[in-house]
């Protein structure tokens, strides 16, 4: 490990290894402490905002340890059907439900020996969490339709862009969950604190996105270099792969400028209008949440995970604010 230059991680992804390199002191400090973690089989809780490479770290994690020659399963707690999650991570037998036309053994079951990474965690219903919370204190499962329990050696690495400690306090996510996910937590800070990381991370995207596509990289000019390391990207590493493919598509070979940057890149941050001005004689917070509740369940038809997505909440989260404001 050394402090006082580029950190490189090479992750073996079943397509290509995915590069995430950077000098800033607190993405050091996390790697160096995810080496550590990865000598041990503790449970390890992955914090920071969306795209900020949690996946990325899990994946570090597995690659490090003991069991990097076995399997590394990724699920993506938010894309769990509420009614499916549990025979999904658990599994089940064959007729154990309507529709159950033969047996699944279930995610956690399939990463037996290796690591299970459980991104977007506090999506889990509460009932499954009240079962990952049991495999994670005994290593046992029971799937659905079963009667006995079964040992499983199962890493399990988790992540969330969510406040867990306060989706506790509104009743969303376990506390004792919390806790025992939380032994070992490391937080991967946001791009917008590792503006120094930007040139290298634009050099790393953009040759091997170069690669993929068998087209020749574009130069960046040391203005859009400068442009670049002033934005405060909201979608993180992200964000800024997906930019650096696309001046690739536009502009192989090219010499990129500032003029060829998007226009919320290109606009300073302190001309940038707020999405929602504040009047003059303020407002109703309670009011203004309940009626954009209504009207985003108006909109999908009283679809309360479609209206939960336009709200940017959980559907548990929304649950909680319609029983708050009585909203039938």
């Amino acid at each position: 490990m050394m402090a006082n230059r580029s950190r490189l991680m090479t992750l073996n992804a079943m397509n290509n290894a995915t590069r995430l390199l950077g000098n800033a002191p607190d993405f050091l400090m996390t790697v160096r402490s995810a080496e550590l973690v990865a000598a041990t089989d503790v449970t390890t809780l992955i914090t920071g905002e969306s795209g900020t490479g949690k996946e990325l770290l899990a994946r570090h994690i597995h690659h490090n340890s003991p069991r990097y020659d076995r399997d590394f399963i990724a699920v993506n707690c938010a894309t769990l059907q509420e009614n499916l999650a549990e025979s999904l991570l658990f599994g089940h037998r064959k007729g154990a439900f309507s529709g159950a036309d033969r047996s699944h053994q279930g995610f956690i079951a399939a990463a037996a020996g290796g690591t299970l990474f459980l991104d977007e965690v506090a999506e889990l219903p509460l009932n499954v969490q009240a079962k990952l919370l049991r495999f994670l204190e005994s290593g046992e499962i029971c799937p659905l339709g079963e009667t006995a329990a079964r040992q499983i050696d199962a890493r399990i690495i988790a992540a969330t862009n969510r406040n867990l400690a306060q989706a506790v306090s509104e009743g969303l996510f376990r506390e004792d969950l919390f806790f025992r996910l939380n032994i070992v937590p490391l937080e991967l800070p946001p791009l917008r604190q590792r503006q120094g990381d930007i040139p290298l991370l634009v050099e790393a995207f953009t040759r091997q996105l170069a690669e993929n596509h068998g087209l020749p990289a574009p130069r960046f000019t040391a203005a859009v270099i400068r442009q670049l390391s002033t934005y405060h990207w909201p979608g993180n590493l992200r964000e800024l792969r997906n930019l650096c493919e696309r001046l690739l598509i536009l502009s192989p070979g090219k010499a990129i400028a500032v003029t060829n940057l998007p226009t919320e890149i290109r606009q300073p941050a302190e001309v940038r209008q707020p999405g929602f001005k504040l009047p003059p004689q303020g407002i109703h917070l309670d009011s203004l949440e309940t009626d954009f509740i209504q009207q985003a369940l108006a909109q999908t038809h009283g679809n309360k995970s479609r209206a939960a997505r336009l709200l940017g909440l959980t559907r548990d989260t929304l649950l909680y604010r319609l029983k708050k404001y009585a909203i039938d």
